[in-house]
């Protein structure tokens, strides 16, 4: 079947989650074709940076530095309540003022590189799968194509095409309230980064580049609207205009949206070959640059599971663990972009838990520390067997190791999208171990400069998204964890 097939995987989107994974299936050796709907990339500007997570996924792929004058917040805010992210080892609220568009450009240019196929203009129509892979029906400049691959993995967004065709289920609640996006010109916006409540609703504001601001409108008692066309910036300064009393209607917008605060995620990642990523698997109100960053990350997580299923190197219960480990990630974006809704957004009658969390916030680092790494998504921690090693599960953090070859980040370790095995003493019976793994297993041999809790570690596995698939003093239980993350021993 692989001669009659026009790719491995097929993957219908080509936004940031849609591009991620391109290039994290081309690290694989997969063969990927994008298709997307549209002849162009938007050039709009809509999510503005990624969280801390995000960024340390980014830096392990050597994409960081593409990212000109990237800059950190340390002051973040959790539904309004503003707290200092630093308060979390390696903590900050993320990479600030980074157009989506910028994100989109630097992806795209990795999975070309990387020599991912990618075709605009090509809209997806449907799907039909069996045992052996699926069949895409796309329509482009009038024709019908059909395209054949190994698996389809939509990342189409919240109105994804893909989890209607393939039947995903998609529950959860619907819209309570309209809100108002925009990028402003020449409209002289009083800065309000993290938001300001007023009496009919809130607002926010802040700077874009020279006489733009991107602004974004709450007002209460405004249903979500039901429409199709083209939000009007009129709307939007009208709207603005009651809550702030700043009459904005001689200005203009590059860019005018509106959004809702409806939460739902699909019950299942995965059905037979089809696979969703991103805004297609979960919608939410956006709070903190997470949804962008969740989307990265579900590619990250999933790539190379899949590239190694196509390898044989890996088989359902690898794919499976997608969904396992993803499925609670999302549930909690959803869970905590709630809470903020609910804090910032409501009415009079939300003062008294507004009061309560800047209290919890104001008197406890434990509760800055906990939150922090909720929105930041340092705390994610896949799930590990009973009596597994306390770092197994958890993401490797940037640091510093000292090898015989010299200074190496962590993060540089994981550029090929291997996994790694971190000698930490110097210990000939691990290395001896991963040995038959060489092919998908990078051995390094060094010690740690900066601090990181190892818990007596010596030996640290770690999967190619950066979590840490088995840890030990010695290598008791390294075989078996290689075998299931990595496959069966390379023999001679």
């Amino acid at each position: 079947m692989n001669g009659e097939r026009d790719a491995d995987v097929i993957v219908v989107g080509a936004g940031p989650a849609g591009l991620m994974l391109a290039a994290e299936l081309r690290l694989g050796g997969a063969r990927v074709l994008v298709v997307e709907k549209l002849p162009a990339p938007t050039g709009q500007s809509r999510g503005l940076g990624f969280t801390a997570r995000a960024l340390e996924t980014f830096d392990q792929r050597g994409l960081a530095d593409r990212f000109e004058g990237l800059e950190t917040s340390p002051l973040g805010h959790f539904g309004g309540v503003a707290f200092d992210y630093t308060v979390l080892p390696d903590g900050h609220f993320g990479a600030r003022g980074i157009p989506q568009s910028r994100t989109e450009q630097v992806l795209e240019d990795r999975a070309l590189e990387l020599g991912a196929e990618l075709r605009r203009g090509w809209e997806f129509l449907g799907l039909e799968q069996d045992v052996d892979g699926v069949t895409a029906t796309l329509h482009h400049e009038g024709v019908e194509h059909r395209l054949r691959a190994a698996y389809l993995v939509g990342a189409d967004g919240g109105h994804s095409a893909v989890r209607r065709a393939a039947g995903f289920d998609f529950p959860g609640t619907p819209a309570t309230r309209g809100m108002y996006l925009a990028d402003v010109v020449g409209c002289a916006v009083k800065p309000r980064p993290l938001g300001e409540r007023v009496p009919g609703g809130m607002v926010m504001s802040a700077p874009l580049a020279e006489n733009v601001d991107r602004i974004i409108v709450c007002e209460h008692g405004t249903p979500p609207a039901d429409r199709t066309g083209r939000t009007d910036f009129a709307e939007v300064a009208a709207a603005w205009q009651r809550l702030t009393g700043e009459d904005i209607s001689g200005g203009g917008a590059d860019w005018v949206s509106n959004f809702t605060d409806a939460t739902r995620q699909v019950t299942e990642y995965r059905r037979g070959r089809v696979l969703l990523v991103g805004d297609a698997a979960h919608i939410h109100l956006p709070a903190g640059g997470q949804g962008l960053s969740t989307g990265v990350q579900d590619a990250a997580n999933l790539g190379w599971k899949l590239a190694a299923v196509l390898r044989g190197h890996g088989d359902r219960a690898l794919l499976d663990s997608y969904h396992a480990e993803r499925h609670p990630v999302g549930e909690r974006l959803l869970a905590n972009t709630r809470a903020q809704g609910s804090i910032y957004l409501g009415g009079p009658e939300a003062e008294p838990l507004r009061e309560l969390m800047a209290e919890l916030i104001g008197r406890h680092d434990s509760v800055k520390r906990l939150l922090a790494g909720r929105v930041g998504h340092l705390d994610i921690a896949y799930p590990a067997e009973e009596g597994a090693h306390p770092l197994t599960g958890h993401r490797l953090p940037p640091r510093v190791l000292e090898t015989a070859a010299g200074e190496v980040r962590t993060p540089a370790l994981l550029h090929r999208g291997q996994g790694v095995l971190l000698d930490l003493a110097d210990d000939e019976a691990a290395r001896a171990v991963a040995a038959p793994w060489k092919d998908r297993v990078d051995t390094v041999t060094g010690a740690l400069r900066d601090p990181w809790a190892v818990a007596g570690a010596s030996a640290v596995l770690v999967r190619p998204d950066g979590y840490v698939a088995w840890a030990g003093p010695g290598p008791d239980g390294l075989e078996a964890a290689l075998t299931r993350w990595f496959g069966p021993a390379e023999t001679a």
